[in-house]
């Protein structure tokens, strides 16, 4: 199985536009924006509509859109949440196997969620570890 880092689901080298490899890279891009072409990525790879994504990350679908026409980075606060998304993402890929089973996980209601999906759980600190809580006890086998 192949590992799907953070920055590999957010476009890896190509769409960043530079090596991940040292320490503190990914912040640092973080700090300066993520390309807005890597959000699309993601929502892509999460099966995720624009209106969709610009909701899960806090941008007006008009500020996305003119954003694309101008090729321009998302803020710092977008792009940590969209590392956020891309994190708890790369989690659920190597926890379930695969990104289709991930993503249609992460759009799933779940009973240890209180019924929540948890791609809307996402949106906070203490929901993101939620997630990540639930996808370790599936991990190590712990019912939940």
């Amino acid at each position: 199985m192949a590992t799907h880092t953070v920055p590999d689901v957010l476009g890896g080298e190509i769409v960043l536009g530079r090596q991940m490899s040292k320490s503190g890279a990914l912040a640092e891009l973080v700090r300066e924006g993520l390309p807005v072409q890597s959000l699309l990525l993601l929502a892509d790879r999460l099966h995720l509509r624009r209106a969709e994504i610009s909701e899960k990350i806090g941008i007006p679908q008009r500020t996305l859109t003119r954003r694309l026409a101008h090729h321009s980075r998302l803020t710092a606060v977008e792009s940590d949440r969209a590392v956020r998304l891309a994190q708890v993402f790369s989690t659920a890929i190597e926890t379930l196997g695969d990104e289709e089973k991930a993503a249609a996980w992460l759009k799933t209601p779940n009973r240890a969620l209180r019924g929540a999906r948890p791609l809307d759980q996402l949106d906070t600190d203490p929901g993101v570890r939620e997630v990540e809580s639930v996808l370790g006890r599936i991990a190590y086998g712990v019912y939940s």
